[in-house]
C-alpha cells in the first residue's frame, strides 16, 4: 500500500483529502503546517507528499526546499495545493523541482489522476535505478557483445595483489581498466594531512578506472587493495574500442557515468547535512547493500573501523563510540571487525 503524505493547514480539506486517498486504498498520513509535514516526512518517508502553498510558518516553499536537502526525502514525488489565485506563482515551485500541482477546489478525478501518473513515474525510476545498479558491471558484460570487443577473456592474464598494496596512485596515467575477478578494493583521496576519504568501494565483479582513460587524464585518486584481490587488466585501447565502435553503447555509458556521479552527488549531500549518526546509519546500510549479494544469508559486514569511518568521513574514535550506541540500541553486533546490522529498518530511519 503507497504512502501519501497530506500537508494541508485547513482541516476541512485535510480531512476530505483523506478520505478520498483512503477510500482510494492509500496510506495516508497529515500535518496541519509545514513543519509538522517535514518532521514527519523524515520519520516517515512516503511514496508521495501533497503540500498546501500558502501556510503560516513555512509555506510549502519552505517544505520543499528543506526535504530536498535530505537524502531520505530528495526526490519524492512532490505535487502543490493551490488556490486559483496563486496560480501565478506555481513557476517558483516547479522551478525548485515540485512534480505537479492541483488548483483547490479539485476535482476527485483530477486529484486522483495526478497521483497515480507520479507514483507511476516515480517506480519506473526506481526500477531504472536499481537495474542500473548492476553499474558498470552489467554494462560492459552486454555491450561487450554489441561492441565486438571481448574485455574479459580467460586468455587474458590475471595479476594478484595483497591487502594494502596500492593498485593506481594519484597523478600516475592511466593505462588500463580494472576488472575485479575476486577481493575489494577502494577508492580514496587523501589531503595534505594524510587524512583520507573513501568514495568508492568496489568488489567481485566490478570494473574501476575507466573515467580517467575516458578524460585523457591523471588519476585524481588512490586505489588500493582492501582484501586480496585477483585482477584483470584490460588495456586501454581495448576499453577505448567498445566505446567508440557503437553509437547505442555509448550513449548507455554516458547513463551510467551519470548514475555513478549522481550517487557521488547523494552521498556528499549526506556527509554534509546529516548527523553523526545518521552518517554511520546511512554509511553501514550503503556498505552492506554493496556486499550483500557476496552472501545473502548474512547481514554482516566486515570492513575496518579505520576504513569505515573514511567513508562516512569522519574521525574512527567518533565512529567507534557510535557504533558503540548502536550496539547497546540493540541496532547492530560487534564481533572484531564483523558488523552485523540487527534492525535495518530503525537504522533506515533514524531521526535526526
Amino acid at each position: 500500500m503507497k504512502k501519501i503524505l497530506v500537508i494541508e493547514d485547513n482541516l476541512e480539506v485535510r480531512e476530505n483529502i483523506t478520505e478520498i486517498l483512503q477510500l482510494s486504498s492509500y496510506e495516508v498520513i497529515t500535518a496541519e503546517d509545514g513543519k509538522v509535514g517535514v518532521e514527519l516526512a523524515l520519520q516517515q518517508p512516503p511514496d508521495l507528499i501533497l503540500c498546501d502553498i500558502m501556510m503560516p510558518g513555512l509555506d510549502g516553499y519552505g517544505v520543499l526546499h528543506l526535504l530536498n536537502k535530505h537524502i531520505e526525502t530528495y526526490g519524492i514525488p512532490f505535487i502543490f495545493l493551490t488556490a486559483k489565485s496563486e496560480k501565478g506563482d506555481l513557476r517558483r515551485g516547479m522551478e525548485m523541482g515540485a512534480d505537479d500541482y492541483i488548483t483547490k477546489p479539485f476535482d476527485v478525478v483530477e486529484l486522483l489522476s495526478a497521483i497515480e501518473v507520479r507514483l507511476k513515474k516515480a517506480e519506473s525510476i526506481k526500477q531504472s535505478v536499481i537495474k542500473s545498479n548492476n553499474d558498470i558491471t552489467t554494462f560492459i558484460n552486454n555491450a561487450k557483445q554489441t561492441g565486438h570487443i571481448q574485455l574479459t577473456s580467460e586468455e587474458r592474464e590475471l595479476y594478484d595483489y595483497k591487502k594494502k598494496d596500492m593498485v593506481y596512485a594519484e597523478g600516475q596515467r592511466p593505462k588500463a581498466v580494472y576488472y575485479i575477478k575476486n577481493g575489494k578494493i577502494k577508492i580514496y583521496k587523501s589531503n595534505e594531512d594524510g587524512k583520507e576519504l573513501i568514495t568508492a568501494i568496489c568488489s567481485t565483479g566490478d570494473f574501476f578506472g575507466y573515467t580517467y582513460i575516458l578524460e585523457e587524464i591523471s588519476y585524481k585518486e588512490n586505489a588500493k587493495v582492501l582484501e586480496d584481490a585477483e585482477l584483470m587488466l584490460i588495456p586501454k585501447d581495448d576499453f577505448l574500442s567498445l566505446i567508440s565502435s557503437d553509437a547505442q553503447v555509448a550513449r548507455q555509458f554516458i547513463k551510467l557515468i551519470t548514475r555513478n556521479v549522481l550517487d557521488k552527488e547523494e552521498n556528499l549531500l549526506m556527509l554534509a547535512y546529516n548527523s553523526l549518526r545518521k552518517k554511520v546509519a546511512y554509511q553501514l546500510i550503503q556498505v552492506f547493500e554493496k556486499f550483500k549479494n557476496e552472501n545473502s544469508s548474512s547481514d554482516a559486514i566486515n570492513i575496518s573501523r579505520e576504513n569505515l569511518a573514511q567513508t562516512a568521513g569522519i574521525a574512527t574514535e567518533s565512529l567507534i563510540r557510535t557504533l558503540s550506541d548502536f550496539k547497546s540500541e540493540k541496532l547492530i553486533d560487534l564481533q572484531g571487525s564483523t558488523i552485523t546490522i540487527l534492525n535495518e529498518t530503525k537504522l533506515r530511519n533514524l531521526p535526526f
